[in-house]
C-alpha cells in the first residue's frame, strides 16, 4: 500500500460522511416541517369540523317553553 491509499481512502470516507450528515439533517428538518404542516391542517379541520357540529345543534334544538313567538299558535 503507498501512502496515496492510506491518505486518500480515509479522506474519501471523511467526506462521505459528512456529506452523509449534511443531508440526513436536511431530511429530518424537511420531514419535521412536514409533520408541524400537517399537524396544523389537522387542527384546523378538527375546529372547522367542531364548529359546523355545533352550528348543526343549534339549528336543531327545540325552543324552550319561553321562547315562543308571540302570537303564534301552540
Amino acid at each position: 500500500m503507498t501512502f496515496g491509499h492510506l491518505f486518500f481512502i480515509p479522506l474519501v470516507a471523511m467526506i462521505g460522511m459528512l456529506f452523509g450528515f449534511v443531508m440526513g439533517a436536511r431530511a429530518a428538518r424537511n420531514a419535521g416541517d412536514a409533520e408541524k404542516k400537517r399537524d396544523a391542517e389537522r387542527e384546523k379541520a378538527r375546529a372547522e369540523r367542531a364548529a359546523r357540529k355545533a352550528a348543526a345543534a343549534v339549528a336543531t334544538e327545540k325552543p324552550a317553553a319561553g321562547d315562543e313567538k308571540p302570537g303564534s299558535a301552540a
